[in-house]
This record gives structure tokens, C-alpha cells and sequence, in this order.
């Protein structure tokens, strides 16, 4: 399994509420600071996180994203 975090750009208030649709999305919710919200995923192929990635930058209003894969040692 592989998990990472979303943080995602966009004006729009209810972003978090609306990537939660998105499936392997497991957790979302909205934080303040740079980024508007965070998506947790989890996936079983880590080639899997692009395609997440791509249908939330399709989400009308998302100006950016920026994901970080967790790193197990």
C-alpha cells in the first residue's frame, strides 16, 4: 500500500467536501496557510497517485497541487 498527501490550491470553500468523491481518496478536509485542503490517499501502485493527482487538477477553480508520498524505511 501506498499513502500520500494532496495539498491542493483553489478558492473555492468547499473543495475538501468535493475531492472526498474522488475515490482512494480516504480523508480530506480543508486547513488554512498556503494550501486550502489536504487529501490523504491510499493506493496500491504508486503509478495510481498520478492519476488522482490529474483528476483533482481537473476540478474546476484547483490552481495547484503539490503531493508528497510517504516514505517508509
Amino acid at each position: 500500500m501506498v499513502r500520500a498527501v494532496i495539498l491542493v490550491k483553489s478558492p473555492k470553500k468547499l473543495i475538501a467536501a468535493r475531492l472526498r468523491k474522488i475515490s482512494n481518496i480516504t480523508e480530506s478536509f480543508p486547513v488554512s496557510g498556503q494550501f486550502d485542503a489536504v487529501a490523504v490517499i491510499d493506493v496500491t501502485e504508486l503509478s495510481e497517485i498520478k492519476n488522482i493527482t490529474t483528476e483533482i487538477q481537473k476540478i474546476p477553480g484547483v490552481e495547484r497541487t503539490e503531493t508528497m508520498v510517504e516514505v517508509n524505511p
